[in-house]
């Protein structure tokens, strides 16, 4: 797929046009990038990024194929639909592509672009829609995306860089964050020891994001989810506790808790444009 998609690319070294030629896509300044035999193309420059491990790749694969986080891909849906903006889909941070593919079958006529900074997280990305390319590369970076060639950018859970948003965002384009509030995964946090949520993420977000781009709406979603005790296992191996958590420990406390346990999902879901 990622023939169709490489257009809204552009070169991470000199900022020029891309395209496929022979599973190669290259600039006219000569830059070259292999396309990997799975699909995607690796368009990281410089350090090496810190993304998902295969191992949390499969784990988040495994949940998210369970639906848990429908209502999340539901709103990310809902707010896609109302763009008119000209461009692709762009989802940063984007891991196996699972809310990506859920918007592009709710949008016939659009391309999707899945940027994440892990190579096991592009492969799967790769294979999620027919209508989705896949392209590691460091979202604290220059995107290798082109000026104004994107629609919608979706941001779940990932790491944003307000002005390169800005910068790829056609002027009627939007972006939607999806961030946790305090009480998401509130009856593990404590049981399991996992990272908590920054009880200031709020006022960063809109530190990160206040001068290039600026708020449209924002609305709190919260939902139950019953997981037993393998899918809480894949929750925590999906996310940034699955780092620093000990593995043996960590069973212990997931085979204490009750089966199944109810736990609650606590988001932010917010909309954002270009500041004219």
């Amino acid at each position: 797929m990622l023939a169709d998609v490489v257009g809204y690319l552009n070169c991470p070294h000199c900022g020029g046009d891309l395209a496929l030629r022979d599973r190669v896509v290259c600039c006219p300044s000569g830059h070259s990038f292999d396309l990997a035999r799975q699909g995607y193309v690796n368009l990281l420059t410089g350090r090496t990024a810190r993304g998902d491990t295969p191992a949390m790749v499969a784990a988040r694969t495994a949940f998210l194929d369970e639906g848990h986080y429908a209502p999340i891909t539901a709103a990310l849906v809902a707010a896609a639909r109302v763009v008119a903006a000209p461009g692709c889909i762009v989802d940063l941070g984007a891991g196996t592509g699972h809310h990506l593919a859920a918007v592009l079958d709710a949008l016939p006529g659009r391309a999707g672009l899945a940027l994440d900074a892990s190579a096991s997280a592009t492969r799967a990305a790769a294979r999620a829609h027919p209508r989705a390319g896949a392209v590691v590369c460091d979202a604290w970076r220059r995107l290798p995306v082109c000026d104004g060639a994107v629609a919608v950018v979706l941001d779940v859970f990932a790491p944003r860089h307000g002005s390169e948003i800005a910068r790829v965002l056609h002027p009627a384009g939007v972006l939607v964050v999806v961030v946790p509030r305090s009480r998401h995964l509130a009856e593990l946090v404590g049981t399991l020891d996992l990272i908590t949520v920054d009880p200031a993420k709020q006022e960063r977000l809109e530190r990160t994001l206040g001068s290039p781009l600026q708020r449209l709406r924002s609305a709190e979603l919260e939902f139950p989810m019953e997981l037993d005790h393998a899918t809480v296992t894949a929750l925590v191996g999906m996310g940034p506790s699955a780092r620093h958590a000990d593995p043996g420990v960590l069973q212990q406390r997931i085979a204490a808790l009750p089966e199944p346990v109810m736990v609650t999902a606590s988001i932010a879901v917010s909309t954002w444009r270009r500041t004219p």
